[in-house]
């Protein structure tokens, strides 16, 4: 149930974090920061040494050619999954999504989104349940919120928080309100034993999972 937000530059550490903590993670997600950092060739070199799936968060938003050349070469790369944009309408995402699995944002983590992006989150909904993405995004940060986006949500569709540990969510609250995955960067990759770090959540997780 936990993806490692791999948000790094550099492609040895990135290459040797994942490999350190593969056994306690579900996937990757990989952003700007380490594409930019170590090239688009990183996605191979991950799914190569840890074979598990990978999420490229470039957040698209685009109008549907654009988004549909960069996610044809983003998915040639080896991404199983690519986030895409909302607000941009549904020719746009099902530009990306002809080509490949995507996941959607309906809300996000940060305080900014309150302002433009989480007051159009029934019409992301509606969206959503109409495409049937393998996911969308909902903020760990606030439980009340992925409650509910789950009660509207097709049962089918996974619900995917960014936001637990660094940014104040709760790895408990999130799974309990409804999230069938957690995303963790920071609090994974910053620690001084990332490895530890994730063994640590694995099993705050498996407790609240098997319950």
């Amino acid at each position: 149930m936990i993806i490692l937000a791999l948000d790094v530059y550099e492609k040895d550490k990135a290459l040797k974090i994942a490999e350190d903590v593969k056994e306690y993670i579900s996937m990757i997600k990989v952003n700007w920061p380490l594409i930019i950092g170590s090239g688009l060739d990183i996605i191979g070199e991950l799914k190569k040494r840890t074979r598990l799936k990978i999420i490229a968060d470039l957040k698209l938003a685009d109008i549907p050619n654009t988004n549909r050349l960069i996610a044809k070469k983003v998915y040639g790369a080896g991404a199983d999954y690519i986030i895409v944009h909302s607000f941009v309408g549904k020719d746009s995402v099902l530009a990306v999504k002809e080509l490949g699995e995507i996941i959607m944002i309906v809300e996000m983590s940060h305080p900014g989104a309150l302002e433009f992006i989480n007051p159009l989150t029934d019409k992301f909904i509606e969206m959503a349940n109409e495409i049937q993405p393998f996911g969308v995004i909902a903020p760990g940060t606030r439980p009340e919120r992925i409650k509910y986006i789950r009660e509207r949500l097709n049962e089918e569709i996974r619900i995917l928080t960014p936001g637990i540990g660094a940014q104040g969510g709760k790895a408990s609250e999130a799974i309990k309100a409804g999230a069938d995955y957690i995303i963790v960067g920071r609090s994974i990759y910053s620690s001084e034993n990332p490895r530890e770090a994730a063994r640590r959540i694995y099993e705050e997780v498996k407790g609240w999972s098997s319950e």
